[in-house]
């Protein structure tokens, strides 16, 4: 059970801060904002499904789904990193949510659900660098039978806590803007926003740089 324990820690405090769910709150609520509270912790709900099986295959299979395709690590955290930064552009140009049309009333839950994989799920939540380093902790587990038993299980309860923990700062986001209020929650979005695109640039030259030492090393 102890080493049972010590690989859950492992895989929360490496997964946790780059999935960042406190920080991302923000940014779930801006694009939320015309939904009823019920209708966000149902979205949220999903998203933390998603998050859970995206972390989970990554973890397990990631590396014979890459390996099958010939991609490799940076290939993805470069592509990755464009969709950040394109996510993290656009909610720097978004309009204040004051200012935008009422265009989400009303959804059944089928509308509601239509953006919770793409873009809340991937890449806002679990992105290329939370994938890559689930891939990376999936590589380095053990595989001996008995052992790699025991490492299933912390996998799994691992990525559902790190699941729960987008659950709940994603479905009480309101709570937040409650006690920021508009012109906080504004503020806040711009940062996050900012904090985004900053994301997705170290993102894309992380792998960037690697694909190019990979390139010289071959041209010696």
């Amino acid at each position: 059970m102890l080493e049972v324990s010590k690989s859950i820690l492992l895989i929360v405090s490496a997964l946790f801060p780059i999935v960042n769910p406190i920080g991302g709150s923000p940014v779930f609520l801006a694009l939320t904002s015309d939904y009823t509270a019920p209708a966000r912790r149902l979205l949220a709900s999903r998203i933390a499904l998603n998050s859970f099986i995206l972390i989970v295959g990554s973890y397990f299979i990631g590396t014979h789904i890459l390996a099958f395709f010939g991609i490799s690590i940076p290939v993805v955290q470069v592509g990755g990193g464009l969709i950040v930064i394109s996510n993290g552009w656009a909610l720097l140009k978004q309009k204040d949510s004051d200012e935008r049309g009422q265009i989400q009333k009303n959804m059944n839950p089928a509308d509601i659900l239509r953006r919770a994989f793409y873009p809340l799920t991937l890449p806002l939540t679990v992105g290329p660098g939370s994938i890559s380093i689930a891939i990376t902790l999936g590589a380095n587990a053990p595989h001996h039978l008995g052992v790699n038993f025991l490492a299933i299980i912390a996998a799994l309860v691992g990525s559902a806590l790190v699941a729960l923990s987008i659950y709940i700062c994603y479905g009480f986001a309101d709570r937040l803007a409650a006690a920021l209020g508009q012109t906080g929650m504004n503020v806040i979005l711009r940062l996050s926003s900012f904090l985004l695109v900053c994301i997705g640039v170290q993102i894309f030259w992380n792998g960037a740089t690697a694909l190019l030492k990979i390139f010289l090393d071959s041209r010696v």
